[in-house]
């Protein structure tokens, strides 16, 4: 797992780096940030979407998955339930700007290609090179978060470590098991959340996509239950 600890350790010294550089921002160029990093997620989202539809063996899947994903979320108040946790554990009054960045910060670093692709090529083939491309892009994202966010952003850390790990781990235990149809469709579900927060970002439209996270949950179940048939 040399890989994920090495992408998880960039995402550490990159939002390190970008708190360094934190209290030198002035606000406007905070907001400005805000705003290059809702296009960003925006563009990277839409492009997994794009990319990954014609790939699909069942084209309304993701729409099921969108839909399912979202009542069950919205049912257990996962977003609200985040933000408070956010809340008791920060002080001042940049909380929900904080529980805004991780939720986005989480989606960017485990949602691609990347880094979903990447611990599995490690399992199987121990070649860490799409982990290692994905480490480098991280540092630089983690920077601009840090600088935007602050020092709160260190949580994402162990969440890409846990998620890589789990891909990790199941391609060790089955090489089967982590299909590249399975791959396509957790990517359309993965990016439109991207998207969804890069909206979010933007102020165009508060998706509340910490509820749509069950969505991911979708794909998996649905393939499981088609091995059976």
């Amino acid at each position: 797992m040399i890989g994920t600890i090495v992408n998880t350790c960039t995402i550490v010294v990159g939002t390190l780096i970008g708190v360094a550089l934190h209290k030198g921002i002035k606000e406007k160029y905070k907001n400005v940030l805000y705003d290059a990093l809702g296009l960003a997620c925006f563009a990277i989202g839409l492009n997994a979407v794009v990319t990954n539809l014609p790939k699909s063996q069942y084209p309304v899947l993701f729409i099921a998955a969108m839909a399912i994903g979202s009542v069950v979320g919205v049912a257990l108040d996962i977003d609200g339930r985040f933000h408070r946790l956010v809340e008791r554990r920060s002080k001042g009054g940049s909380q929900s700007r904080l529980a805004d960045g991780l939720a986005t910060a989480t989606l960017v670093y485990c949602i691609g290609p990347l880094s979903m692709l990447g611990p599995v090529v490690s399992a199987l083939q121990g070649d860490h090179t799409f982990l290692f491309t994905n480490a480098t892009l991280d540092l630089v994202t983690a920077t601009i978060f840090g600088s935007t966010y602050g020092v709160g952003m260190l949580l994402a850390a162990p969440v890409l470590f846990l998620w890589q790990g789990m891909f990790y781990g199941v391609a060790m235990l089955s090489s089967t098991a982590v299909s590249e149809a399975l791959m396509a469709e957790l990517l359309i579900v993965g990016g439109l959340l991207i998207t969804g927060s890069g909206l979010s970002l933007l102020r165009v439209k508060d998706c509340h996509v910490l509820n749509m996270l069950p969505a991911l949950l979708v794909p998996p179940i649905w393939f499981l239950i088609m091995s059976f048939i």
